[in-house]
């Protein structure tokens, strides 16, 4: 390919990304208008690929049950798994039950338990992750693969650097996230000094939704509930 070719691909390339502008826009517009009427909701994360019956979906219906009947409502990725059982444990209990739904090539369709005019679908992942960082008043993050840990990791960095306020963080499972929190503190923390003494005391490891809304209900005993940012 020679270098005029080249030079015209590249500018068909830079005009398609303004026009994606306009795409991108209308996803925040239509995510803002939708969960700004919503009111205060706890975020569960986790693996899609969790099966009914296993200890992690039954435990994530258990929370989300948990978390309605102290007055949140439940935010969702909306595809299955831990996602559908948060949403599920939220509709048994009538409360607000949304699905940030996306794209996806394989695992991702709608569950059956999103409330009908909660089902908001993205074609981006960072616009998704907005609106769950802006209009959830914690994350409770269950057993899971990559992407639940892009949405810890994300939300961690956003409060270490003061970007967003703080608000809880909740790990479920201390057999699961034990390993990876002695590893940041034994090599990040201690040995190598990658991050700040204290900086892991914004993540709480818990094992029952007993625990998980001690933390959500003495936090907001404190703090006022609004949108992060």
């Amino acid at each position: 390919m020679g270098d005029s070719q080249l030079n015209r691909s590249w500018n068909e390339i830079k005009t398609n990304d303004s026009w994606a502008i306009f795409k991108i826009m209308s996803e925040f517009v239509d995510g803002f208008e939708k969960m700004g009427r919503i009111g205060p909701c706890v975020s569960i994360f986790g693996s899609a690929r969790t099966k009914p019956g296993e200890k992690y979906y039954e435990l994530a219906v258990r929370v989300a049950s948990k978390i309605v009947d102290h007055g949140y409502g439940v935010i969702t990725g909306g595809g299955p798994g831990i996602m559908e059982a948060g949403n599920k444990g939220a509709h048994i209990k009538g409360g607000v039950s949304v699905g940030l739904n996306i794209e996806l090539p394989f695992e991702q369709h709608d569950n059956p338990y999103i409330d009908h005019d909660k089902n908001i679908n993205h074609d981006y992942f960072f616009v998704r992750k907005v609106m769950f960082v802006k209009y959830s008043q914690g994350f409770v993050v269950m057993p899971g693969g990559f992407g639940t840990l892009d949405e810890l990791f994300e939300a961690i960095t956003l409060i270490q650097t003061k970007k967003i306020e703080k608000f809880p963080i909740i790990l479920v499972g201390r057999d699961y996230w034990g390993g990876l929190l002695n590893w940041i503190k034994a090599t990040m923390e201690e040995k190598h000094k990658t991050i700040s003494e204290g900086d892991l005391n914004l993540i709480n490891l818990v094992d029952t939704e007993e625990e998980v809304i001690d933390i959500l209900d003495n936090f907001y005993k404190k703090y006022a509930l609004s949108p992060n940012f």
